[in-house]
């Protein structure tokens, strides 16, 4: 099997070149080799890179909004043959627990469940399905399983005793890094002094780069300009 560490880049910001960005649809890029690592989240990829040996059958991979979460789940799917269930899905079809079988499953945004009896209910029986069938499951969510708002004491015990990978806020190198990553799923290259520039004066999280990003995009197609640090300097002051 193939490690999910292999090919997987260190963060960095290299891409000197600028181009005038095309009006094209894109795709962000999910594979292994595409996963920036950094110290906020050396200890997640640990995990990851420790499977098939889990201590347990659960693990739960916690941390802001749009800092990874689904993009390495989808790593950890690659080297596992695993299944992502939606919340709505798993709601929708609770009997769809027993068709699991003793596979490796994901539940992205898992926190969603939380606060409704049904969906406490739901994510309790597909614990106890994956433990009885030995299979494998991952949870995401914003924060660990031990601070969703549970309401069913059996659930809040179990999802207390799920190992934690937690992801923290980007350094400047993983921000950095994460802003060229953005920009190239755009088919957007941005010239090195561009990214220092923006990544010293935006909000330092992931959601943050992600809306900033969209934003020059959206600002350089319709004046049908490059991303310079001129256009970048509107955006940021509101004019994006």
């Amino acid at each position: 099997m193939t490690s999910a560490k292999d090919g997987r880049k260190a963060a960095e910001c290299g891409p000197e070149a600028v181009q005038i960005p095309l009006p094209l649809p894109h795709r962000t890029s999910l594979g292994g080799e595409d996963f920036l690592v950094a110290p906020c989240n050396a200890d997640a990829v640990r995990w990851i890179d420790l499977w098939p040996d889990w201590p347990g059958p659960s693990l739960a991979v916690v941390g802001p909004a749009g800092s990874g979460k689904t993009h390495l789940a989808s790593v950890w799917a690659a080297a596992s043959g695993a299944r992502f269930i939606d919340p709505g899905g798993l709601l929708a079809r609770p009997q769809w627990v027993s068709e699991t079988g003793d596979g490796a499953l994901i539940v992205d945004d898992a926190h969603l469940l939380m606060g409704q009896e049904a969906g406490e209910q739901a994510l309790f029986h597909l614990l106890n399905h994956v433990h009885g069938a030995k299979g494998r499951l991952m949870l995401t969510g914003d924060v660990p399983p031990a601070r969703w708002p549970v309401s069913l004491g059996d659930l809040r015990s179990r999802l207390g005793a799920i190992p934690v990978a937690e992801i923290g806020l980007p350094d400047d190198g993983l921000m950095a890094a994460l802003l060229v990553k953005l920009f190239a799923d755009r088919q957007i290259h941005v010239a090195a002094d561009v990214i220092r520039y923006l990544a010293a004066r935006m909000e330092r999280s992931f959601e943050a780069a992600s809306v900033v990003v969209a934003a020059i995009d959206r600002r350089a197609l319709a004046a049908g300009r490059a991303v310079t640090i001129p256009l970048v300097r509107d955006v940021l002051a509101g004019g994006g």
